[in-house]
């Protein structure tokens, strides 16, 4: 009998320990605020046990139709198609919004220009426009740095920057923001666009105009906040119904005014 109820105990603690554990996969973008989240969340919590990884937006969603994650961060709303085999997966998806994300221009610190428009960018990153001189800036060839196809920060800028056309053939697509940070860095003729809180030394961002020029703004958290600046995007969370329960006490964090304390101090937007 002694053995019987020590079985039993024995099981309890492994259910409950396993039950603390998540993995959170997905958008790079969120990558770091989620990682700070994470480490906040389990210094308070000291049985819970996350690990958080990127890869892109599409990949994280994918990791949630297969059931390789708990939660999927993308920074772009879930796709029909994806919801779509989602759904086929047996999947009750919810989505959560954790924060807004201001998406920065960058170039090399070198580049004398200061300000792009909306219709500039869509030049450049549609193959259109290839040199700097075409926009008032010295003669020399644009090297433009993308997502790749899998990142939810590649859709956003394609839908809401280039309006739904395509990039250019050959466009340069880096695997990660970190990466696109270190190539237009290193490259004086570069261009990307990168997460505000990806934004460093190393890289210049411009100010963007979505009315012809006549009002440029600058990339900041002040004028993400007012929209002022006009590239923000929501940056969510997506998790299936069935396990509410494991990922709930989390996302409450994130959402808690503590939660977003830390939204704001990696350099995205609260969501209030």
């Amino acid at each position: 009998m002694k053995k019987t109820i020590f079985f039993v105990v024995l099981m309890l603690g492994i259910a409950t320990t396993s039950v603390s554990a998540q993995r959170i996969k997905g958008s790079d973008t969120c990558l770091p605020l989620t990682q700070k989240e994470a480490e906040s969340f389990m210094n308070k919590n000291k049985s819970a046990k996350i690990t958080v990884t990127g890869g892109g937006s599409g990949v994280g969603i994918s990791a949630l139709k297969e059931g390789t994650t708990e939660i999927a961060m993308s920074s772009r709303k879930m796709k029909f198609d994806e919801k779509i085999k989602l759904q086929e997966a047996k999947k009750n998806i919810k989505e959560i919004v954790v924060g807004y994300d201001a998406l920065a221009v960058v170039v090399h610190p070198s580049n004398k220009l200061s300000n792009l428009t909306r219709e500039q960018l869509e030049g450049i990153f549609t193959g259109k426009i290839k040199n700097w001189k075409e926009v008032g800036g010295t003669d020399m060839k644009i090297v433009a740095y993308s997502r790749e196809t899998s990142s939810g920060t590649y859709e956003f800028f394609k839908e809401n920057v280039l309006k739904n056309k395509n990039y250019m053939n050959g466009i340069l697509s880096m695997p990660a923001t970190g990466a696109i940070i270190q190539s237009v860095s290193q490259t004086k003729g570069a261009i990307g666009y990168v997460g505000l809180a990806y934004l460093n030394k190393d890289v210049k961002a411009l100010h963007i105009s979505y009315d012809g020029g006549k009002t440029s703004v600058e990339p900041t958290i002040a004028n993400a906040n007012n929209r002022s600046y006009p590239i923000v995007r929501p940056l969510f969370y997506y998790y299936d119904a069935k396990n509410e329960s494991l990922v709930k006490p989390f996302i409450d964090y994130v959402l808690s005014t503590q939660g977003q304390t830390i939204v704001k101090e990696v350099g995205y937007i609260p969501v209030k």
